[in-house]
């Protein structure tokens, strides 16, 4: 099994057309959040039909940028991965949207409790698979991928508990634009994609002796 994740979109889905033979390959397409620029359901909806000219094979869901009326509109078609989850050829694939709390009062933000209960609510779903992904789109706190550019790690102390203690086989994340990469924490691999205008994405692989992933950027 081949899966493409990537996010923060942001209604700019101009990379989608050099992505074409990734996106037609692949058995899944991932979207980590921020679909929209602080919009709604139609600007969400064009960002989701644009990805389903390529492959209609989708789990996504809402960021912290993305008003709620997004969550609805992904939930309408039973494509959501917040406070969900989905098995898919025995990788359990969930997530948690929006993100922890920001000086910004952007539209869609968690405290860290919630943030904890809304994974496990995926968790449950998907516990009877063999590997586990999981998808916050807030990173997690205190790794390489949550620093701003001031060197502040700002990621979600809820995430970095939550794979600390169920260890999953991978974590895609975004949210923190500047800081894409890849991190490790204990035996889980960690993913920030960054913005996808900027050409980052990530491709998960499947085979019969595991599973792997590694980040991508277009040239």
């Amino acid at each position: 099994m081949r899966i493409i994740a990537f996010g923060d979109i942001h209604e700019d889905s101009g990379n989608l057309s050099l992505l074409k033979n990734e996106l037609e390959s692949a058995d899944l397409v991932i979207a980590t959040g921020d679909l929209t620029n602080y919009n709604g359901k139609r600007e969400a909806e064009k960002v989701i039909e644009e990805i389903m000219k390529y492959n209609e094979n989708i789990l996504a869901q809402l960021g912290n940028l993305d008003q709620l009326e997004v969550n609805d509109y992904l939930d309408e078609k039973g494509i959501n991965l917040h406070r969900n989850g989905f098995i898919r050829d025995d990788i359990g694939i969930f997530g948690v949207g929006g993100s922890n709390l920001t000086p910004f009062n952007t539209p869609t933000e968690f405290s860290e409790d919630e943030i904890e209960a809304f994974l496990l609510e995926g968790l449950e779903k998907v516990k009877e698979a063999r590997f586990k992904i999981m998808v916050p789109h807030m990173p997690p706190k205190d790794t390489k991928i949550d620093v701003i550019t001031t060197g502040a790690h700002v990621g979600s102390q809820s995430v970095r508990d939550f794979i600390l203690k169920h260890k999953p086989d991978i974590s895609l994340s975004g949210h923190i634009h500047e800081a894409r990469g890849t991190d490790k924490l204990e035996g889980t691999l960690i993913f920030n994609a960054g913005m996808f205008r900027e050409g980052g994405y990530v491709i998960i692989t499947k085979q019969s002796e595991g599973i792997s992933a590694e980040l991508k950027v277009l040239p």
